[in-house]
């Protein structure tokens, strides 16, 4: 999801400043701790939605000893383009693994036993799918079902992480025993011309 789309999106909800997007924003994605955004990336985000034509500035006079803040509203075509987003699908991004890329270079370099990663790997899975679950628990199916959704997906993606470290440590000396990817070298410079 893109900071960008919720952002808009929470401005076709009401006009909003900074501040009090970023507050909506950590409330619709259950905490900081599900996904944390910076108030600086707030505000770079609106700077570039204003320049996009997708946002528009106000300002807001405050109240009593209060600064004027900046208020943000939603265009017209910062409305399409949410609705584009909103009919379009989202790519997980599954091939930028940084724990593949450990077992790779462990099994390229020999500098690590890569048993031994999966195996840390493992234990550090169960461990954050004990907490993912735990925290899931805690949560009132009544008035906090939303928390409840982004745990259970957190749940499932640890548990098949889990079955592919299985098939991935079955699988190692068969991995072992092909030859490595070797990049494809090319010539520096300039090709020689034809006479």
């Amino acid at each position: 999801m893109s900071v960008r789309f919720a952002i808009l999106g929470l401005l076709a909800q009401k006009p909003r400043h900074g501040y009090e997007l970023r507050a909506a924003f950590e409330a619709v994605v259950g905490g900081d701790a599900n996904w944390e955004v910076k108030p600086a990336q707030v505000y770079t985000t609106l700077d570039r939605l204003e320049e996009a034509g997708l946002v528009e500035r106000t300002s807001d006079l405050g109240e009593g000893d209060e600064p004027a803040r900046r208020i943000y509203n939603l265009t017209e075509t910062g409305r399409q383009s949410l609705q584009e987003w909103f009919a379009s699908g989202v790519t997980p991004e599954h091939q930028h693994d940084e724990f593949y890329v450990k077992l790779m270079v462990a099994l390229a370099s020999g500098e690590a036993d890569p048993a031994r990663i999966i195996q840390t790997q493992r234990s550090h899975l169960f461990q954050e799918l004990h907490a993912a679950t735990a925290l899931r628990d805690g949560y009132d199916p009544h008035t906090e079902m939303a928390q409840i959704l982004l745990l259970d997906k957190v749940t499932m993606h640890l548990e098949a992480d889990l079955r592919w470290l299985d098939m991935t440590e079955m699988r190692l000396d068969e991995v072992r025993g092909q030859p490595r990817p070797e990049p494809e070298m090319r010539r520096r410079g300039r090709p020689k011309k034809e006479q």
